[in-house]
């Protein structure tokens, strides 16, 4: 059992397990240094730091999205797409809403009663996938992000985004 603790920042841990203790900061702080983070780290470390801070860390990945967003890649564009990412104690899953339009990424409170899109998965390939540490496409094909909607979008979205470069 890996003992997570809370250290300097609100949002920078350190984790012990295995003997080793892993710094690592949120990617509200720099998502850089947190995709090189997730790299290394492993389902378990990931699933641990989920568990100690799941809205923290998945709110942060869903509102930098805009700022890796390519406008110049989406054209005319004109969609809502939601991110469904399960596991969620309750049973539940946490919904994030995008809006894409004239050439802009926004996150807004999910209250699209019928997005073009709808991007279901587990919230450990969600960090990987959000990082740059997982394909869309792979984890499309493998089963493990599952699509309703406009499947077409669903082959473009991915390049709509620079994921960071772990």
């Amino acid at each position: 059992m890996m003992d997570l603790r809370t250290v300097g920042p609100a949002h920078s841990f350190v984790l012990h397990g295995s003997g080793e203790m892993v710094v690592k900061v949120m990617p509200s702080e720099d998502r850089a240094a947190f995709a090189r983070w997730v790299q290394q780290a492993s389902d378990d470390e990931l699933k641990e730091l989920l568990a100690q801070s799941r809205a923290d860390v998945l709110t942060a990945l869903v509102e930098g999205m805009p700022d890796v967003f390519r406008a110049d890649r989406a054209g005319t564009l004109d969609v809502v797409v939601h991110w469904r990412v399960t596991g969620r104690p309750d049973g539940d899953a946490d919904v994030f809403e995008l809006r894409i339009a004239e050439g802009r990424c926004v996150v807004v409170p999910p209250e699209t009663p019928a997005p073009q899109l709808v991007l279901t998965l587990d919230p450990v390939n969600f960090v990987k996938m959000t990082t740059g540490n997982a394909n869309a496409r792979m984890l499309f094909l493998r089963g493990r992000l599952r699509a309703r909607g406009d499947l077409g979008l669903v082959n473009r979205f991915p390049s709509l985004f620079d994921v960071p470069k772990p």
